[in-house]
């Protein structure tokens, strides 16, 4: 495959999560803001931090305020990470390799373009949040569902699924880091009383809440939670659900062009990490300190990634 549809198609899938996880953390961020006024402020300025967009906002805007936030994350034409930014961003490369594509992922990309280029075209009214995110999260899931039921399990179908999980894995690991840090900023601190909300935030950021309380009982527990995000290998968004699929889809590309590259060296390592740790030695290490450690090698395995089959964003 040539570089530039490989390409393409990783890229293609990462602006599409990215776009449903903004919708998720938006989502997570307006239940905290109706329920619980008084920690509103502090839960928006979580979430731009947890985009990575912090700085761009405050140069643009100043002090965080709820609803600006929500616009800007949404459709300012002035944050190239706006929800709206990353569909484009995934329609065009759905353009480039229009040819790797079958008849229905194309349809289903285009189509999610044009109804939230309507949808975004004027600020949304508050009323109307919450199905509008709600049409985001459809869209992106037809998207991957034509995926799974048209294309053929080859190269394309691999380097797409590689960049679902890539940026699946990431946001998890930043929302596990911004939240749960700051809450439980210690070893010594796991299991004592803390704001349920939150641990609820974690959770209903990262659409885990029913699978959690399915196999939990319905109990909050911090441990509990930070195990589910991280180890739990039947979770699709965990860390370790993700990497496994990462190191798989990569295997399937090795045996494809009969080559393994240094990319195939770091997942397998990325992915040991989740086979041979618990929760209690992640704690002792430092829960902050094992995410940014993951952080830093996933985006050094991105970049090999493109190095090793010769594509860019």
């Amino acid at each position: 495959m040539l570089g530039k549809t490989a390409g393409g198609l990783f890229w293609m899938f990462r602006y599409l999560e990215r776009a449903e996880n903004t919708a998720r953390m938006i989502d997570a961020g307006l239940r905290i803001s109706l329920t619980r006024s008084s920690a509103a402020e502090s839960e928006w300025t979580a979430i731009l931090s947890s985009t990575g967009l912090s700085e761009t906002y405050a140069s643009l805007h100043g002090e965080p305020h709820g609803a600006k936030i929500i616009d800007f994350l949404l459709r300012d034409p002035n944050n190239p990470a706006s929800i709206m930014a990353q569909i484009e961003g995934a329609r065009m490369n759905a353009r480039v390799v229009r040819t790797a594509l079958t008849r229905e992922v194309w349809e289903a990309v285009n189509e999610c373009y044009m109804v939230l280029k309507r949808l975004l075209s004027q600020p949304v009214e508050d009323r109307d949040l919450p199905r509008v995110l709600q049409i985001i999260r459809q869209r992106s899931a037809f998207v991957r569902g034509a995926k799974h039921g048209s294309m053929v399990r080859n190269d394309m179908y691999n380097f797409g699924r590689i960049g679902t999980f890539f940026e699946r894995a990431d946001n998890t690991a930043r929302i596990l880091d911004q939240k749960y840090y700051i809450l439980l900023p210690s070893v010594r601190l796991v299991g004592s009383a803390s704001d349920n909300v939150q641990w609820d935030t974690i959770l209903r950021a990262t659409s885990t809440t029913r699978a959690y309380q399915t196999l939990h009982e319905g109990e909050t527990d911090p441990m509990a939670i930070a195990r589910f995000l991280i180890l739990d290998g039947r979770l699709p968004r965990s860390l370790a659900f993700s990497y496994r699929k990462i190191e798989e889809n990569l295997g399937f590309l090795a045996e494809e062009y009969n080559a393994r590259h240094e990319c195939h060296a770091l997942a397998d390592n990325l992915c040991g990490r989740f086979k041979t740790r618990d929760m209690n030695a992640i704690f002792e290490y430092g829960l902050h300190e094992f995410i940014s450690d993951f952080l830093r090698d996933s985006a050094a395995l991105g970049r090999q990634i493109e190095i090793d089959y010769r594509f860019s964003e």
